[in-house]
């Protein structure tokens, strides 16, 4: 149902674009009234129907949120051990007239893009450039703004064989002990230690309909129950909303989503995300370097007894 109501409300808004100039106000009406109806459907989700808006092909991608709110934007590359891996994206930015660095996974648009960037699995060398960036932030007093939207690290042979494991591990450990501020969004899938390479922040957000959680529905399907069609009960047990994950304090806080998602309105979410970068890097910039490391450590060694 999900998917057949966000096709219809996408459609509508097409047609409705192409009239907009027209005199054909009683079909704009009537396009509007069957709009609202079917939005006012789509508030209640289930998890299985945040999954599939998490992963929806027209939601934001990594470069359309940091067109929208950074300037001056110095693309990095490489790992300066092997290759330039694509399904990393970032740099060094502005942010309000600030020095940033900013950088996130990248999916993607079509087939051939969703192909270059691995669709959005990054190898070791991907977290190996991650890591530089954020190493190269942190001795220049950078805030580190990170986007995270992966079904998980690339599990090849030739990844595992270059390091995956141990760049991921890096990762986390160098991660805790950075002497800068660091944000990190979820904006679509956060799946797994590939999710979590560049998500150990001071300040964890997600969007409303994103999804974290330690490895896909279909995988958790398949190991439980030996049957990857049964995702759906996967997505309730797993406990990967927004919503679920604030309450447990694992995330501190979720940033709105128009009803049907992200893509039918990304401006509203720029602004969303706006608000809250000034306002956690103004709280964040507070903290000396020292009290930032110990707060993030803390945090991510507190989780379980949060949950519990």
């Amino acid at each position: 149902m999900i998917r057949e109501n966000d096709e219809r409300l996408m459609s509508i808004e097409e047609e409705a674009r192409s009239i907009k100039d027209s005199i054909d106000r009683d079909r704009l009406r009537s396009l509007k009234k069957e709009y609202v109806e079917i939005a006012r459907g789509m508030r209640d989700l289930t998890p299985h129907d945040r999954v599939y808006l998490a992963r929806h092909r027209k939601r934001p991608k990594v470069d359309d949120y940091i067109d929208a709110l950074f300037d001056d934007l110095f693309i990095q590359r490489g790992d300066f051990l092997s290759k330039e891996d694509k399904s990393i994206f970032g740099g060094i930015a502005t942010f309000h007239g600030i020095p940033v660095t900013v950088l996130g996974h990248r999916k993607g648009r079509n087939i051939n893009e969703s192909m270059e960037y691995n669709f959005g699995m990054p190898e070791p060398e991907g977290y190996r450039k991650a890591l530089r960036m954020m190493k190269q932030a942190e001795k220049f007093g950078r805030p580190i703004i990170t986007f995270i939207d992966t079904p998980g690290a690339y599990p090849g042979i030739e990844a595992e064989e270059h390091g995956q494991s141990s760049a991921i591990s890096r990762n986390l450990a160098e991660m805790s002990a950075l002497k800068c501020p660091v944000i990190a969004i979820v904006t679509g899938e956060g799946s797994s230690g590939g999710a979590l390479a560049i998500g150990v922040a001071n300040s964890v957000y997600m969007l409303e309909n994103a999804v974290y959680s330690v490895l896909s529905p279909e995988g958790f399907a398949s190991i439980l129950w030996k049957d990857s069609a049964r995702s759906d009960e996967a997505c309730e047990l797993m406990k990967l909303t927004s919503f679920d994950l604030l309450s447990y304090g694992v995330i501190d806080g979720i940033i709105d989503e128009p009803v049907g998602g992200a893509h039918h309105n990304p401006n509203k979410v720029y602004r969303e995300i706006d608000e809250m970068l000034v306002r956690e890097i103004t709280r964040l910039k507070k903290m000396s370097p020292a009290e930032l490391a110990k707060q993030r450590y803390e945090k991510f060694r507190n989780i379980d007894r949060a949950v519990l």
